[in-house]
């Protein structure tokens, strides 16, 4: 054989290698899709046991219905409350109603006598399919197999420990609620229909997962949410084939425009009245089981820089805080490459008592300012990293000690000019005003390329970056719709909660890039009560003309009565 010959023999083995199913992960799933269950009850208890193993806290538990019938109970134990399954569950089955308390109960007619005069539990059905008891069974809740019958009796039992509802850590507000999601599903949805007790709220459920088997919620207001939005997303959401759903970052990755971008397209958030608040917009959550964040689609870019708390407070106040916010985000961004461009390209810029301090600081510097800087925020990012990952009694006072420490160390050693250490510390405290951190970690990014092409091309190389970014933000969509709505495309109305904030009573239509069914955010009793004259019924000249007129025992009745009388 020719080692042309050998290598062709092993080309085709792999083809045909490849080609063999490879084993699926919980394959039960698609072998016992539709298989009933078995009369034979031990032909059942072998199925669960062959399916499920060995493992100690699988309770299997044997008794006789009425005194008269085999069964059998299954139950996870950490998983399900026992109390609810001895006293609401075994004891009733156990014991006979008394209407047939010596009296020999047909297998016939069991399911109804059960189901109607004997389980306890609200939550109790039967079922007929292996795999639908074996995923109920896996999600917390008691089977009881019974002898004869083919169905069994499936009854939620679940109870997981959880833990209470707090403020969010990662959403801080001075004025707002306090309340925030925690991992349960069924808790966050409850805290939402607690906000909206309205029939338009909608939750359509989905199971992602090939082994997690996550339980995933598709929250929207029916008659104001977009139907095709709805769709899209179930869509998107319902491709997802996945071993393991843990977190709702998960789906985001995959349900985005553009997955290659640094820019976030969907918006998370722990808050439950931020969540309501998109809601009544006319947007899409989605809630995963597991986890503590919601996923708000679509997203635009000026939802990053805005809080819960822009609502609360008066417009004037939060038009002039918001101002300063992208302000912030705008100085972190182009900063560090302004001050390599006009330090190694165009000094000329600066004026001549300043560029006098400037030089007298850097002499001895080694490096030239694209390296000090890029080595500055370098570091800067590691301390950032450390003090996140340390527990938080260190954490506070490394970020501390260790920016004194190590910025005054290196200005003594001569590694950095003191300039250098100023822009940097200015850079870092502007990115931390971006309420929205996955938004500030795209923006902490983008630095690095923006002071290379400052430090290679100057100036032309900022304005260079600067378009690029501009032109990606413009390309980018997020369900179909424009990242930089409504600024492009313009929309009056919708600029009134971009930059400024106009007044809740002016902004009477919801953002109509959303193309909600219903536009309408007012009332028109609302619109109308806007449109009159306020009655100032405490004013002090009316007060005063009442308080005399009944010193002198005249109502205000009586003087109309008089004012007509001379008039006749």
């Amino acid at each position: 054989m020719t080692i042309w010959e050998w290598l062709e023999k092993r080309a085709r083995r792999k083809k045909q290698d490849s080609k063999q199913d490879k084993p699926i992960p919980d394959s039960y799933m698609q072998e016992e899709d539709t298989a009933p269950i078995s009369p034979d009850l031990d032909e059942n208890i072998h199925f669960i046991r062959g399916v499920l193993g060995v493992s100690e806290d699988l309770i299997l538990r044997r008794f006789h219905i009425f005194g008269q019938i085999s069964a059998v109970v299954f139950y996870y134990c950490n998983m399900v409350d026992e109390d609810s399954i001895n006293l609401e569950i075994l004891k009733p089955l156990m014991n006979p109603p008394s209407q047939l308390k010596g009296k020999k109960v047909p297998l016939e007619g069991l399911k109804e006598i059960l189901l109607y005069d004997t389980i306890y539990h609200s939550k109790s059905s039967f079922e007929g399919r292996r795999k639908q008891i074996v995923e109920g069974l896996l999600r917390g809740g008691t089977i009881v197999l019974i002898e004869g019958l083919q169905e069994a009796v499936m009854i939620e039992t679940k109870q997981v420990e959880r833990r209470a509802i707090q403020q969010p850590e990662t959403e801080q507000v001075i004025r707002g609620p306090r309340e925030g999601f925690i991992e349960q599903l069924s808790i966050n949805i409850s805290l939402l229909r607690y906000r909206l007790p309205t029939t338009d709220f909608r939750v359509k459920s989905l199971v992602l997962g090939r082994l997690t088997k996550s339980k995933v919620a598709v929250c929207y207001l029916k008659g104001i949410a977009n139907e095709a939005l709805v769709k899209e997303v179930e869509a998107r959401l319902s491709v997802i084939q996945l071993d393991g759903i843990l977190d709702a970052g998960y789906l985001e990755q995959f349900i985005e425009d553009n997955h290659y971008s640094p820019f976030p397209q969907v918006q998370n958030t722990e808050r439950t009245d931020k969540a309501v608040a998109n809601l009544l917009e006319g947007r899409v959550i989605i809630l995963v089981d597991g986890s503590p964040f919601a996923l708000i689609v679509p997203t635009v870019f000026n939802q990053f820089y805005q809080t819960t708390e822009d609502y609360s407070e008066r417009f004037l106040l939060v038009s002039f805080i918001r101002l300063f916010r992208l302000l912030a985000l705008a100085f972190s961004l182009v900063t560090p490459s302004l001050y390599v461009a006009i330090i190694a390209f165009n000094p000329e810029l600066i004026p001549t008592e300043f560029a006098v301090a400037v030089s007298g600081g850097r002499a001895g510097v080694p490096f030239p300012s694209v390296v000090e800087v890029l080595v500055m925020e370098a570091s800067m990012e590691v301390l950032r990293e450390a003090t996140l990952r340390l527990p938080q009694q260190i954490g506070g006072a490394l970020s501390i000690v260790g920016v004194l420490v190590i910025g005054q160390a290196a200005v003594s050693a001569g590694f950095v000019s003191p300039i250098t250490v100023v822009v940097i510390a200015l850079t870092t405290i502007g990115s931390f005003a971006t309420p929205a951190y996955n938004a500030a970690l795209a923006l902490r990014l983008l630095r690095f390329p923006l002071i290379i092409l400052a430090g290679m091309f100057g100036l032309y190389g900022v304005m260079v970056g600067l378009i690029l970014i501009a032109n990606h933000l413009l390309s980018l969509k997020s369900f179909g719709i424009p990242y930089l709505s409504p600024v492009v495309p313009g929309n009056f109305q919708g600029m009134k909660d971009t930059v400024a904030r106009g007044p809740l009573w002016s902004m009477v239509k919801r953002p109509m890039m959303l193309h909600p069914q219903n536009d309408d955010r007012l009332g028109s009793k609302v619109k109308e009560k806007l449109d009159q004259e306020p009655d100032n019924t405490l004013d002090p000249l009316k007060v005063g003309n009442q308080r005399e007129g009944a010193r002198h025992g005249i109502s205000s009745s009586d003087h109309g009565d008089s004012g007509s009388g001379d008039t006749h």
